[in-house]
């Protein structure tokens, strides 16, 4: 991937100038989708982007020392590693790539979580420290089962370039490792029923409490673009090759349209788990995951 090409996916398609249009579609489609489930009438269509205007014209309380830099810089940095993460995924065939790069896009995809622990800390506040508690506990839990889902995609494939994965025959193994990965999505996207972190009845607005204006802004933002990054990644797997540049893009619209569904539908029919249930719950999927991957591949050898 040369650097015209690199830089034309980062800003323009599927980067920032299609993402973040995309972003703010998928948040109200999960909140319109949760509100009719609920039989409320739900948020108007623009409202996202009308969120964002608003916070970006409100002031910024002052602060000073290091947890001030820490608290301006961190939403920037989260804003930033998800929008590189949304750069990386194979919309078009022959966008490029190169090898390894579904390394660095899992890797962009952590980086908001770790921004979101530290950015509770930094605050001193009671509310954000316990939301970065909960975030971490949470995020080594369902990591456990996402990187090890990732792994077992890629070992299928034997390849961890991403447009590889989408023209390699698919197994049964294979599309369980894509499960799993749907399986995390509710806890990296703070839903139901895993939406501890940010339990607005228990700690306000959890590791964001304190923060205002553009910085809550530069948040809403991370979290809208992790949405595309996280589904638009569950699109790239279950994606069929295709020459054709416009079925592709069509259908990675529709895919990723079909998983905040799928999602919405999940959060309105379940209730917020505790800690330890979810925790629970992650360790053994990953146990289930692992023996099963484990026999297959020992099954393989046996028959080869």
């Amino acid at each position: 991937m040369n650097l015209a090409v690199a830089l034309s996916r980062l800003l323009i398609f599927p980067g920032l100038f299609f993402a973040v249009p995309f972003a703010w579609f998928l948040l109200w489609t999960e909140r319109k989708a949760v509100a009719r489930m609920q039989e409320r009438i739900g948020p108007p269509f623009m409202q996202p982007a009308f969120d964002f205007m608003k916070l970006m014209g409100k002031d910024v309380p002052h602060r000073s020392g290091p947890g001030g830099f820490l608290m301006k810089a961190l939403p920037v940095i989260a804003m930033a590693s998800a929008a590189g993460a949304v750069g990386l995924l194979p919309v078009l065939p022959g966008g490029g790539g190169f090898a390894g790069d579904l390394i660095l896009l899992i890797s962009l995809l952590e980086v908001p979580s770790m921004c979101l622990i530290a950015a509770g800390f930094s605050s001193h506040s009671i509310f954000g420290e316990i939301g970065s508690s909960r975030e971490a506990i949470l995020s080594i839990s369902y990591n456990l089962v996402f990187l090890l889902s990732i792994v077992v995609i890629a070992l299928t494939q034997h390849s961890f370039r991403m447009e590889a994965l989408t023209q390699s025959p698919r197994g049964a193994v294979y599309w369980a490792g894509v499960v799993a990965l749907i399986v995390c999505l509710p806890a990296k996207l703070h839903l139901n029923p895993f939406s501890l972190p940010n339990a607005e009845q228990e700690i306000y607005a959890g590791p964001t409490t304190e923060y205002a204006g553009h910085e809550l802004a530069m948040w809403q933002l991370a979290h809208g673009l992790e949405w595309v990054a996280a589904t638009g990644l569950i699109a790239a797997l279950v994606l069929p090759h295709l020459a054709l540049a416009w079925l592709s893009a069509l259908l990675f619209f529709v895919i990723a349209f079909c998983v905040v569904l799928l999602l919405s539908v999940i959060a309105s029919w379940t209730a917020r788990l505790g800690m330890d249930a979810s925790v629970r719950f992650y360790w053994r999927f990953a146990l289930a995951l692992a023996v099963v991957v484990t026999a297959t591949e020992l099954w393989t050898r046996m028959h080869s």
